[in-house]
């Protein structure tokens, strides 16, 4: 609990200090499908005091004006993906245009996996009609033309989605009960594709890839490896990604 109460006043203060007119820190994106371990990536890295993190708001999805749109999302997709995503992109933005003072920051996840993998995926299951996916994209394109929503790395998370939907079952989120396990994979197929394979969309920074199948207690050391790329204290090399 102690390090969980650290994350959360570590992100207060981060947002605390955006008014002030700062550049952009080192910025990294952790990435991943559900239960890939994005928290416990971002506790490891809360040890740093020059780290600003930032996790997925996602109390900010589960109380839009007291309405859960993260529920409502989940148990009526096809009704609800459009506010659903609409908000995901604002609250994104958000978080990538706070102004913080640490040299560091870190990112649950991001706009580009909002579009990438999340409303992409929804657009091609027919669970998002074409014109609000153009609505969402027509955003997201003027968003990342005007805005600055710039990243310098990419972390990506790899689990296999067995490994994943096992621990989502463990974790037992309220919202997340009805996922199935062949959304998980479809999910795994789009972070693939777009971060592993390099198929689809373009990555927005070098992409280190981490074995996240790892049990807890050998994670870290997972981590370690790459620590001074990620802290940007060693320039990045390319044979790295």
């Amino acid at each position: 609990m102690n390090s969980v109460k650290k994350l959360v006043s570590k992100m207060a203060n981060a947002v605390g200090s955006s008014k002030v007119d700062l550049t952009r820190p080192f910025t990294v994106i952790v990435e991943g499908n559900i239960g890939s371990g994005k928290t416990t990536f971002l506790n490891h890295f809360n040890k740093y005091d020059n780290v600003a993190m930032f996790a997925e708001p996602i109390e900010m999805w589960r109380n839009c004006n007291g309405y859960n749109l993260l529920d409502l999302m989940y148990k009526d997709t096809a009704k609800w993906s459009f506010t659903f995503q609409s908000y995901v992109q604002l609250t994104m933005l958000r978080q990538h245009t706070y102004k913080t003072s640490h040299p560091v920051k870190l990112m649950e996840r991001s706009i580009y996996s909002a579009r990438y993998c999340f409303v992409e995926k929804m657009a091609r299951d027919g669970l998002m009609p074409t014109p609000s996916v153009a609505v969402i994209d027509k955003w997201f394109k003027y968003i990342t033309e005007n805005e600055d929503v710039g990243v310098d790395l990419i972390v990506y998370l790899r689990t296999f989605p067995e490994v994943v939907y096992e621990r989502i079952l463990k974790r037992n989120r309220s919202e997340e009960r009805t996922v199935p396990f062949e959304y998980i994979k479809a999910l795994h197929v789009m972070h693939e594709d777009w971060l592993y394979n390099k198929k689809t969309h373009s990555c927005p920074a070098p992409v280190i890839v981490l074995d996240a199948n790892l049990d807890k207690s050998v994670i870290e050391e997972e981590y370690e490896k790459y620590e001074p790329h990620i802290l940007n204290k060693l320039p990045l090399q390319a044979q790295l990604f």
